[in-house]
């Protein structure tokens, strides 16, 4: 465990020693974040505050897991996923940025390396042999999916990438619920590496790994959130956001927890509904459902201060990991690759 929580302490200070000189040099080269046209009026005050802030947490975390890891194929893998993501998240706001607009890649392209990722991420899952099956807690059942799963993890790592980032609209919102749900699947991975054998120098090293990262990524993003809280020095931007999400995705694919995802995402899976809904609402019937989405602004319009919905979202997301957690513990532990 001296690994885990070494991996933490360095991904932590680094980012918070770094944080003021890399906050300055973005401030220095322009990179203000660009609000969108139709966000609540007072977000124009966010304007010249910095953007990319997410490669603090990027940089810091992976340098922090590299120097404490194992290499294992699965460690390795999520690092990777995180990197990917975080990639098309850089070059999303390298374009906001560049050309001055709120509107970064085009969502095609997007796709397009999130298949690419998932490709990558399906192979080492096959290679490392991980089951196609989907287990089902609760009913204490594996559901066969063949092929179909490969699939499947397109929607995971699409899915908790751009759910992540449809959160990042407030200060300390995106940071904080993912800290929440990063630190349940390190929680996750240390309790199956105890529980994997009597004997520690026989314990799982793949399960050590895992931890070691999602304690890195626990440690850069509180490092990140010390800037990020209201009033936010310095934003996360779509390399932040997608990269935090790609890696929860990760998790979830490499630990065989894809149905808990629902929960340790819960917040992310809201958000990203509160669109799709707000969407078809008035696409089809010409109507709102709420008053702005994602769903966090709907609560600004309703005169809820930043603060307070970034902490009820901050519970929120605590309560809801809580339950994932236990039924992990309750389900998970028995059923292995």
């Amino acid at each position: 465990m001296v690994r885990v929580i070494a991996a933490f302490i360095i991904a932590m200070l680094a980012s918070i020693v770094i944080g003021p000189k890399f906050i300055e040099f973005l401030r220095r080269n322009t990179l203000g974040h660009q609000i969108r046209e139709d966000g609540p009026e007072h977000h124009r005050a966010k304007q010249e505050t910095p953007i990319m802030g997410g490669l603090l947490i990027i940089i810091t975390s992976s340098l922090a897991f590299l120097l404490m890891s194992k290499y294992t194929l699965a460690g390795l893998t999520v690092l990777g996923v995180t990197l990917g993501c975080a990639l098309v998240g850089f070059l999303d706001d390298l374009i906001k940025v560049t050309h001055r607009r709120s509107l970064g890649m085009r969502g095609r392209w997007k796709l397009l390396m999130l298949l690419a990722i998932t490709a990558a991420i399906g192979y080492a899952a096959h290679e490392s042999g991980r089951s196609t099956d989907l287990y089902l807690p609760g009913v204490d059942w594996s559901l066969p999916l063949s092929w179909i799963w490969y699939g499947l993890l397109f929607f995971i790592v699409a899915g908790a990438a751009n759910g992540v980032n449809l959160t990042d609209g407030l200060d300390g919102l995106a940071a904080g619920t993912a800290m929440i749900a990063l630190l349940t699947f390190t929680a996750m991975n240390v309790i199956a590496h105890i529980r994997s054998d009597p004997v520690i120098a026989l314990r799982s090293e793949t399960d050590l790994d895992l931890a070691i990262l999602g304690a890195a990524l626990v440690g850069g993003t509180i490092g990140f959130l010390w800037y990020n809280a209201f009033p936010a020095d310095v934003m996360m931007g779509d390399t932040g956001s997608m990269g935090l999400g790609g890696a929860l995705g990760g998790f979830a694919i490499m630990t065989k927890t894809e149905m808990l995802l629902l929960l340790i995402g819960g917040i992310f899976l809201v958000e990203a509904l509160s669109v799709m809904l707000q969407v078809a609402s008035f696409k089809y019937w010409g109507r709102r459902i709420f008053l702005m989405a994602p769903i966090h602004h709907h609560f600004e319009m309703k005169a809820w201060s930043e603060t307070k919905i970034m902490v009820r979202f901050w519970i929120l997301s605590a309560i809801l990991c809580a339950v994932g957690f236990a039924l992990y513990y309750r389900y998970y532990l028995e059923f292995r690759v």
